[in-house]
């Protein structure tokens, strides 16, 4: 067994209607006004205002952002810092989806040491502790209320920028299953796809362990188990829960397992094209997946296989390329495109996106050695 380390630092509160403890939480981080940082979907439905509501009832004033776009990028993180400065709040709160939670750890980053995001790109960059945060998912996909990373798009470059600082952090994390009955069902199934590559390249990930792998297969149980039912039917309360604790744990996974690639080359398919990051990574997937069986552990397969596999009576014998092929119906079966042609990617670029995702950390985890000219024949087969 080769050495490794875990740290969990933070405060988790998982349960139906937990979105309540909002207050109690603020207080115990001693502070007194909150800067709210989500998007304009929510707020439309009046999520937001909710979220103010509960502080307001406790004695706390509030502002909000709600202009975080979906692939946010570095002005955005630039006008919701001048607009936390402004508010003179001393916490932020994240709610929403995966691009709130990136941009509020942007924000709390620079409000605390001042720059451009740019400036903090990679790790080591954060100098030390940065504004609190109580972190709020309302999707079961990205995990960031428990991952060490902020990701952001930086559009001069068309790159997207990963900013690593257990700094990041945030102190709490609310899991209120409630808050995900209401997702529109493509949404669904984008997150829900994106937590359970999150678990699965955690799992076969070669800085994988002993402690990542647990949270991985308990992850890939969950969402395997629950991913039809929340996408056919958001108010099925039971498969709400297992989505988003499956997301936390999967969260988890990664930030001790790091990816693959996976996120190495959907992060260039969502920097160039503005591809939704779920929807980049399902449609990558199955591609990635039959590459990696020759070097992938084939037990991990096989388990992986049989979390998602929706026909649970058959028993042949199993074989590694048997999962990519399960794959393609579940992606199938839940709406996802099949191919990058489909959601606009051309071609043209691919030699630019394979040079960007070659500088992600997540090649070098990959189970199979992977080179420029992999990654190109890759985008080529997912094309």
């Amino acid at each position: 067994m080769n050495s490794f380390s875990f740290t969990i630092p933070q405060n988790i509160k998982v349960g139906a209607g937990s979105l309540s403890l909002l207050p109690d939480l603020a207080k115990e981080l001693g502070k007194s006004k909150a800067y709210i940082i989500s998007g304009p979907h929510l707020n439309k439905i009046g999520m937001v205002a909710k979220c103010q509501q509960a502080l307001k009832a406790a004695g706390m004033d509030s502002e909000a952002f709600t202009e975080t776009e979906g692939n946010p990028s570095t002005d955005t993180v630039a006008k919701a810092t001048e607009g936390f400065k402004a508010s003179k709040a001393d916490f932020i709160v994240a709610f929403g989806g995966g691009s709130p939670l990136d941009v509020a750890k942007a924000v709390a980053v620079l409000a605390t040491y001042g720059g451009d995001i740019v400036d903090y790109e990679g790790g080591g960059k954060v100098k030390g502790p940065i504004v609190p945060m109580i972190a709020i998912p309302t999707t079961a996909g990205t995990g960031s209320e428990v991952t060490a990373f902020s990701v952001i798009t930086d559009h001069a470059r068309n790159y997207k920028l990963t900013v690593v600082s257990n700094y990041l952090l945030p102190t709490y994390a609310i899991l209120d299953p409630e808050l995900i009955t209401t997702v529109p069902e493509k949404t669904a199934a984008a997150c829900g796809i994106d937590a359970m590559v999150h678990a699965l390249e955690a799992y076969i990930s070669k800085a994988a362990s002993p402690f990542s792998d647990i949270f991985a297969k308990e992850a890939l149980r969950l969402i395997g188990g629950s991913i039809r039912d929340y996408v056919a039917d958001r108010s099925n309360l039971a498969a709400c829960e297992n989505m988003m604790v499956g997301s936390l744990f999967a969260g988890i996974a990664f930030s001790h397992a790091r990816l693959g690639d996976v996120h190495a080359m959907s992060h260039p398919v969502s920097a160039y094209f503005d591809v939704p990051h779920g929807v980049a990574n399902a449609i990558l997937l199955p591609t990635v997946t039959e590459f990696n069986c020759t070097d992938a552990d084939p037990e991990k397969y096989h388990y992986i296989y049989e979390c998602i596999r929706k026909d649970k009576t058959g028993d042949e014998e199993f074989t590694p390329d048997m999962l990519a092929a399960e794959i393609r119906v579940l992606n199938h079966e839940l709406g996802i495109p099949p191919t990058l042609n489909e959601v606009g990617v051309t071609s043209d670029k691919f030699g630019q996106m394979a040079d960007d995702a070659m500088k992600s950390g997540n090649i070098q985890v990959n189970p199979r050695f992977t080179t420029k000219n992999d990654i190109l024949k890759l985008y080529e087969l997912a094309f």
